[in-house]
C-alpha cells in the first residue's frame, strides 16, 4: 500500500500560499513518486542537474539528531505557480537558532516585493511556532537587495565569516546578520503582518 503524503503546513499571504517543505516531504518525494518531472515541477527545479543534486542532498540525509530544516515553497494564489523559496536550512533545534534563506526563481519575478511578503510571517512562524530564540542570516556584501530586506526586519550585522561560501568554485567571505527574539517581539507590530496559517 502506498504511503500517504505528509499535509503541508499553509501560511497564507495576500497573494501567496507558503507550502511547507520539511525532511518528511522529501522523503516522499523520492520514495514515491517516479515521476522525476512532477518531483522538479513540486520542488522548483528547472534542470535535471539541479534534480540530481537534491537527490543527492536526500541520499546524504536532509536532517540528523542535531540539526534539521523547514522550507517553504511560494505559490502565486493567481496561478499556483511556485515562484520561489523561503525558510530555515540550517535549524539547529536544541540551541532554538536557525538560517534563514531564500530565492526566487526567476528574474522576472523580482522587484514585485514577493519576498518581502513572504519573509515576514516565515520570521514570525519561526519565532512564534518553532520556538526560535536567534535567526541567523549569512549574505554576499554585493547582494544590496538582501541587505535592504533584511534591515527592513531589523536584522543586525554582527561581522564577516571569511571564505564562507563557495560562489562559482571560489570561496567568498559572507556577511553575518542575526534577529533574536526580544527585537523581534519589539519589532514585529511595526511589521503590519498580514497572514494565516492553516496546519
Amino acid at each position: 500500500m502506498q504511503k500517504a503524503a505528509p499535509k503541508p503546513i499553509i501560511i497564507e499571504t495576500e497573494r501567496l500560499q507558503l507550502s511547507e517543505l520539511t525532511p518528511a516531504i522529501y522523503d516522499y518525494l523520492f520514495t514515491t513518486c517516479s515521476d522525476n518531472r512532477e518531483i522538479m515541477e513540486y520542488l522548483g527545479l528547472k534542470t535535471t542537474a539541479e534534480l540530481a543534486e537534491e537527490k543527492d542532498k536526500y541520499s546524504k540525509g536532509l536532517s540528523t539528531y542535531y540539526q534539521s530544516l523547514k522550507n517553504f515553497r511560494l505559490l502565486r494564489k493567481s496561478d499556483g505557480k511556485m515562484i520561489g523559496r523561503c525558510g530555515f536550512h540550517t535549524w539547529i533545534v536544541s540551541h532554538r537558532r536557525a538560517e534563514v534563506g531564500y530565492a526566487l526563481l526567476d528574474d522576472k519575478y523580482k522587484q514585485q516585493g514577493y519576498m518581502k511578503e513572504a519573509l515576514g510571517p516565515i520570521l514570525a512562524y519561526g519565532f512564534e511556532e518553532m520556538d526560535l530564540r536567534r535567526i541567523e542570516a549569512y549574505i554576499a556584501d554585493y547582494n544590496i537587495p538582501s541587505a535592504k530586506l533584511l534591515q527592513h526586519f531589523g536584522f543586525q550585522r554582527e561581522g564577516v565569516a571569511r571564505e564562507h561560501y563557495v560562489v562559482d568554485g571560489v570561496n567568498e567571505d559572507s556577511t553575518l546578520l542575526s534577529l533574536i527574539r526580544p527585537e523581534y517581539d519589539q519589532l514585529k507590530s511595526s511589521w503590519n503582518l498580514k497572514y494565516k496559517v492553516v496546519k
